[in-house]
């Protein structure tokens, strides 16, 4: 299984499992994805969704033999992108390594990111000739700003842990072994609030 998914009390967690491709995404993976969140979406109780990956890269991206046989102009990018910023609860990015390329895409969506100290932040469109998902660009403007967006998509930069946190890309760093537990600590609010509650001050937000 390469996507593993997990409810207990309230609580979400999807699970990129491919460490030995370090959790390189195929279509399958993406639909699988997708399909996890709305699983999670579906349910009445839930307060948040915790998405992490194994091993010590959170993604590369798309896989590499799927990228040149087309995975990298999938519809399904967006559609997993669109379902992680529709969600109906805190959504938080717990990065336990490096996010590079299309993987980016759900964790702009997400609402909060945290990382491990060793993650590096990439998305080499420019360079291999791909445009990137549509809503990507807007969502990576609205955290870091124009210029730093352009960094990223135009100029190919590899944004190190503390400069994305600097740059409010992510939003606090952790070390790897307290990772989970941070993640879990941001989510004690809304745990103990009403689905209702939760649902009604991201609408406001958003």
């Amino acid at each position: 299984m390469m996507v593993i998914s997990e409810f207990i009390d309230g609580i979400g967690r999807i699970i990129i499992s491919r460490p030995a491709k370090a959790n390189s995404l195929t279509g399958t993976m993406l639909a699988e994805l997708t399909a996890s969140f709305d699983a999670l979406a579906a349910r009445p109780d839930l307060r948040a969704v915790i998405l992490t990956g194994e091993g010590k890269v959170f993604s590369a991206g798309a896989d590499l033999d799927e990228a040149r046989t087309g995975l990298a102009l999938s519809p399904e990018w967006e559609r997993l992108s669109s379902r992680v910023a529709s969600m109906p609860c805190l959504t938080i990015a717990a990065l336990n390594g490096t996010a590079a390329g299309g993987s980016l895409g759900m964790v702009l969506a997400c609402d909060l990111r945290l990382a491990v100290p060793e993650a590096k932040f990439f998305y080499p469109v420019m360079r291999l000739g791909f445009l990137p998902q549509p809503s990507d660009p807007q969502r990576l403007r609205a955290l870091v700003g124009p210029s730093r967006a352009r960094m990223i998509l135009m100029a190919g930069q590899k944004i190190p842990a503390p400069e994305a946190l600097a740059w409010g890309l992510v939003d606090r760093l952790v070390p790897p072994e307290s990772l989970l537990d941070e993640a879990a600590a941001l989510a004690a609010d809304v745990r103990a609030a009403s689905a209702e509650q939760v649902a009604a001050i991201k609408r406001m937000l958003d």
